[in-house]
């Protein structure tokens, strides 16, 4: 894409607000956030950009003809899904497997998120299926393991079938044929027939979306696919036509769960690829602002309201996953790694009343009624009522003054509860506040060293409204010595400013099960397959043939078992080189994964997955830098002089508070001490210091 003098523009859709941030040619950031509009999101995005507008003395219509790439992570799909208000799909399959999206794993799709409730099989259910038994039709057809066609489709049966799930009320048809990732033809056959039977339903088949094996995943991709397409379809056109309409001249770029932008064609063909977009983009400005630093691995920590959303970027590379999960439901579908934790500012506090228990979320209070403090109805205490009466929150500067708290209200709450365990209410708030940051230490060693990696070696990474409240305390437990608050007020928009930071990506596949001795041309054969499927992509996207980026990989496992390994092809293909170093690599591979020796040597190894990812480097956010300075604090950078209730030492302390915009390049401060911004408090603990870098970043250091 070409680079002008505008802006460029991100956005995020979070369940409270929808942020907006800015980037002129300059460096220079703008943020805005508006209230989100479940009714119509589309409201809620304009309102944002017309709030950064007016920040910048702009028209709307003036600043949306300046604004050279306008990316947008969407919640829609997501919302779709929890909120079970997707549309009603159809499924069409292989007679005799109609049942496999109920029937699952073995694991009823737990997949070791919960090990109590594996183990313990009667506190554990499946979900509510996406397809009831009732919509799902069984068709004559059979394509064989290599490919074959054994039993043709039978169209009368098939166009039955089609007529009886719209006679239903289905709004959308899922399509999965067994093997179909290795011969479609049966797959497209059906399309071809539900669109002539209705040109308006949303269709979609699983040799298009996730062409792969393992049946109940490929048809639980297709469902999920089928089940939020119309309303995310019906979403993103909208948005796309009434920014036109508005005085945006570009096209408009999705964000995606792959790391990367989407076309809104394509978000149109593959929805299902926006789930976990919005996470998936502060990963993404992450690694821009690694980029910057020289830092190469990193540990992004976003907590908001409901939850805290863990991603790691390992040698400037963000960690992947290739099976999702929503709703207990499993699904292959390429995206960067976000773990996420039932812990934010909204987690309910409850005290078991038999064993006297404490425990914090993962129930949250959301944004309505919200904290005890928010003074809108909510009864019971949450984690941001215990930061407030520790002190960590300023009850005058919450969300810029937007929201006065009342502390006195989130005492008395927080008070009821600490009398059942005959402690007082700072006691008890200082107990909730460990809890929750501790089991947050407990998610990101999970995430880290599940995958053979050491998070003492990486810096922290701290941004959502309420991520610097608390990733002094767990970046300490976890023996990592930095944590970094992007760009200051900045950290509470991240997700829209990693937006604006993505590249147009897409990650195309082929499952061809080879076994060693490898044949190189052809393995090369099946590599450039994809890369020139990925060409045609970019081609669609107008992305100009010198700007395009490819990156190739393939899946290796030892023969006989089912762990898989990415192995990176550093030329992008396999050379004579290469293809001898190939079990080497494999072998370094698997064994950080599983540990020294757990390899076996000399075994027979099989390729499962070629991939190929086609980028486009796009215009990036220029980081305003500072020479660093000896001066002083300013005159009036203290605000005031707080008593706040430090863990540490089990006592009140006067502590003073810190204005965060009057800081200067190179100051240093000492804790304990609170640094506030309109849209975040950074406390920082005794014994840790707080310091700015040369691009405006706060960093804690232990």
């Amino acid at each position: 894409m070409a680079t002008t003098s505008g802006y460029l523009c991100g956005l995020d859709i979070g369940g409270t607000f929808t942020d907006c941030v800015l980037i002129n040619s300059s460096g220079k950031i703008t943020i805005s956030k508006s209230s989100s509009t479940p009714e119509d999101f589309s409201i809620g995005v304009v309102n944002a950009i017309s709030g950064a507008a007016k920040k910048l003395n702009l028209s709307l219509e003036v600043l949306l003809g300046s604004i050279d790439g306008l990316i947008h992570g969407t919640t829609v799909g997501t919302n779709a899904i929890i909120q079970r208000k997707g549309a009603k799909v159809g499924l069409i399959t292989t007679k005799g497997h109609n049942d496999v999206i109920h029937i699952m794993r073995g694991s009823r799709g737990l997949s070791a998120q919960d090990i109590k409730l594996i183990v313990h099989i009667p506190e554990s259910t499946k979900p509510d299926p996406i397809v009831p038994k009732k919509l799902i039709r069984g068709v004559s057809e059979r394509v064989d393991c290599l490919g074959k066609t054994v039993v043709k489709l039978n169209k009368d049966e098939t166009y039955n079938s089609i007529e009886e799930l719209f006679s239903l009320g289905c709004e959308s048809i899922a399509i999965c044929c067994l093997w179909s990732f290795l011969n479609p033809a049966h797959e497209k056959k059906i399309k071809e027939m539900v669109t002539l039977a209705n040109p308006h339903a949303f269709v979609t088949c699983s040799s298009e979306l996730v062409p792969k094996w393992g049946e109940y995943e490929r048809t639980t991709a297709v469902a999920l696919n089928a089940y939020i397409g119309p309303t995310t379809v019906g979403y993103v056109n909208r948005l796309n036509h009434k920014l036109k309409e508005l005085g945006y001249k570009k096209p408009l770029q999705i964000s995606q769960c792959a790391g990367g932008t989407i076309s809104v064609a394509k978000a149109n063909d593959a929805p299902l690829l926006t789930l976990d977009s919005g996470p998936v983009s502060g990963v993404t400005g992450s690694v821009r602002l690694g980029t910057e630093l020289d830092t190469a691995n990193i540990i992004t920590t976003d907590l908001g309201g409901t939850s805290f959303d863990v991603g790691v970027i390992h040698g400037l590379n963000p960690t992947v996953s290739y099976k999702s999960l929503v709703h207990q439901y499993e699904y292959f579908l390429p995206k960067v790694d976000v773990q996420t934790l039932g812990t934010g500012g909204g987690s309910k506090i409850k005290v078991d009343e038999i064993t006297k228990r404490l425990s914090v979320g993962p129930d949250s209070a959301g944004a309505s009624p919200g904290p005890v403090c928010y003074d809108k109805g909510g009864k019971e205490p949450t984690l941001t009522d215990a930061d407030l009466v520790l002190g960590y929150l300023s009850e005058d500067n919450f969300a810029g003054g937007s929201i006065r708290l009342n502390r006195q209200k989130s005492i008395e709450s927080i008070r009821s509860l600490a009398k059942q365990l005959k402690m007082d209410e700072y006691e008890f708030a200082g107990g909730v506040t460990t809890i929750a940051e501790f089991q947050m230490a407990d998610l990101i060693r999970k995430v880290t060293v599940q995958k053979g990696l050491d998070p003492r070696n990486f810096v922290v990474f701290a941004f959502g409204g309420a991520g610097p409240v608390h990733m002094g305390v767990t970046a300490r437990e976890l023996g990592v010595k930095k944590v970094y608050i992007p760009f200051g007020d900045t950290a509470a928009v991240w997700c829209a400013f990693g937006a604006a930071s993505a590249d147009i990506s897409h990650v195309n596949e082929k499952v061809k099960i080879t076994s060693s001795p490898f044949d190189k041309d052809d393995l090369n054969k099946t590599i450039e397959e994809l890369v020139e499927k990925g060409n045609n992509q970019l081609e669609e996207d107008f992305v100009p043939t010198t700007s395009r980026i490819f990156s190739n990989s393939i899946d290796m496992r030892h023969k006989g078992q089912i762990n898989e390994v990415e192995i990176p092809l550093e030329e992008g293909h396999l050379t004579k080189e290469s293809m001898e170093n190939l079990h080497s690599k494999f072998t370094e591979k698997y064994e950080q994964l599983y540990g020294k020796g757990s390899s076996l040597p000399g075994s027979q190894l099989e390729i499962v997955t070629f991939r190929s990812r086609a980028a486009a480097v796009t215009q990036k956010p220029k980081l305003i830098k500072q020479p660093i300075t000896n001066k002083p604090l300013a005159k009036d950078v203290l605000r005031d002089t707080r008593n706040i209730y430090w863990v540490e030492q089990e006592r009140k302390v006067p502590t003073p508070i810190f204005d965060g915009y009057r800081l200067r390049t190179g100051n240093v401060l000492d804790g304990p001490c609170v640094v506030e911004t309109d849209t975040t408090s950074i406390v920082v603990h005794p014994d840790q210091l707080i310091r700015m870098d040369d691009v405006g970043n706060f960093i804690i250091e232990n």
